[in-house]
């Protein structure tokens, strides 16, 4: 009989116990922030139709490159979502009467067929919140603070770049890039601290771009922020998108400053976000010491989206963020974090006493405790060395003497100390 193969599929991992313990409270901390913010949870299929994921209002030409594509046997073109941000705007689009502003979050399984890199998998787990119904700039402030909370919780020292595509796509039109070159562009841009500037030059070239074009791009890199910002105001004269983005530019930084966060924002006016179906502001969230250097989050705001999936010319005033989940474990991993897996309450160790340790447990469960029964015969001394090494933080002992008592003995396992509790068997 031949041999299975039971390596994992390039790309997927396993998460044992302690590193899955860790990897809920992340999400468990995530999850309670984004209730406390008002979210509303929703849940969405992992499988879509092909179609929908293709559209030309989803993530463009890179990611639908990485779609992981199959069929059903009604030979119906299907597709594993790549992300959680286009099933959401189908179902917004599938559900009129919703109430705006709407405001949802969800958590799951999202698959592409791409590069691995640490924190960067084949399947991975995203964490999005998105708003429909908000124009104001409101709403990309609330959900950078969000991310910050988030990120103090789990105690984590970030940074938020963000842009908007209304100043990148305006600063291009005055150079005669438009359509698609457009967004071309703007992907090559997206690699500007990845690569250097020679290489963006050269792939500006191989594009097609004209050299007057190219040494015009080449300038504005070379300017400082607030050469940046003055040729962004003097081209809004002349540029509609421009001048819209100078005024959300502005307004966002007004709430940023509110909020007292704008140290923790910076404004980089580089950053591209390459996916064609953002509009307005983008972010990313990276980690300050760039230990990992990888964003843990981003976002922006892709207000076409919802609209045209129902071929409509209505724009529906979107904004989201994602967290991924695997990044951020990678991420506390590399840091050595405080966090570990939620411990257990109790520790029962029965000594020849199985039927009395499981009437204690349930008793304690229904007090609402987290409780382990031993279920195997483990020796005192070895179900006490897994007590200590799991982190269990009390340990309960029930032997012959305990039950003719009416009484088990309870151990706190930090400091040593003893004593007997009360109990009707």
């Amino acid at each position: 009989m031949k041999k299975m193969n039971y390596q994992n599929v390039k790309g997927t991992l396993d998460y044992l116990p302690e590193e899955e313990g860790i990897r809920r409270t992340i999400r468990r901390t995530m999850e309670d922030v984004f209730i406390q913010y008002g979210c509303k949870p929703i849940e969405t299929p992992i499988l879509n139709y092909q179609s929908l994921l293709a559209s030309k209002y989803a993530g463009g030409a890179e990611i639908l490159e990485e779609m992981y594509t199959l069929s059903d046997r009604g030979k119906r073109e299907l597709a594993l979502r790549y992300d959680l941000t286009i099933p959401f705007a189908k179902v917004v689009a599938m559900n009129p009467t919703l109430k705006m502003p709407f405001k949802r979050y969800e958590i799951g399984k999202v698959f592409r067929d791409g590069p691995i890199k640490t924190g960067r998998y084949r399947e991975f787990t995203q964490c999005d919140v998105d708003i429909v119904g908000v124009q104001s700039q409101v709403a990309e402030a609330e959900l950078m603070m969000m991310a910050l909370d988030i990120f103090r919780r789990l105690k984590m020292d970030v940074t938020i770049q963000y842009n908007n595509r209304k100043l990148l796509v305006g600063f291009l039109r005055q150079l005669n890039i438009t359509g698609l070159m457009v967004n071309r562009v703007i992907l090559i841009l997206d690699k500007i601290e990845k690569i250097s500037k020679e290489k963006i030059k050269e792939e500006l070239r191989e594009a097609g771009l004209d050299q007057v074009a190219i040494d015009a791009i080449e300038s504005f890199l070379q300017k400082d922020l607030d050469g940046i910002v003055e040729e962004y105001r003097q081209l809004a004269e002349k540029e509609e998108i421009i001048k819209q983005g100078l005024e959300e530019w502005n307004e966002l930084q007004a709430y940023l400053k509110q909020l007292e966060i704008e140290s923790c924002c910076l404004f980089n006016p580089f950053l591209a976000r390459g996916l064609e179906i953002y509009t307005g502001t983008i972010y990313e969230i990276f980690l300050t010491d760039k230990s990992v250097k990888s964003s843990i989050g981003s976002g922006g705001r892709y207000d076409n989206a919802i609209g045209g999936l129902i071929g409509s010319q209505e724009t529906y005033a979107t904004v989201g963020i994602s967290f991924g989940l695997d990044v951020i474990f990678a991420a506390l991993s590399l840091e050595n974090s405080y966090l570990e897996a939620e411990r257990l309450d109790y520790y029962i160790i029965p000594i020849g006493r199985p039927m009395e340790a499981i009437s204690a447990a349930k008793a304690l469960r229904d007090q609402g405790f987290k409780v382990e029964l031993e279920l195997g015969k483990k020796k005192l001394a070895k179900a006490l060395d897994k007590a200590n090494k799991e982190g269990v933080k009390k340990v309960i002992i029930i032997g012959e003497n305990e039950v003719d008592g009416n009484t088990y003995k309870v151990r706190d396992m930090e400091t040593g100390e003893e004593w007997l509790e009360a109990f009707q068997y």
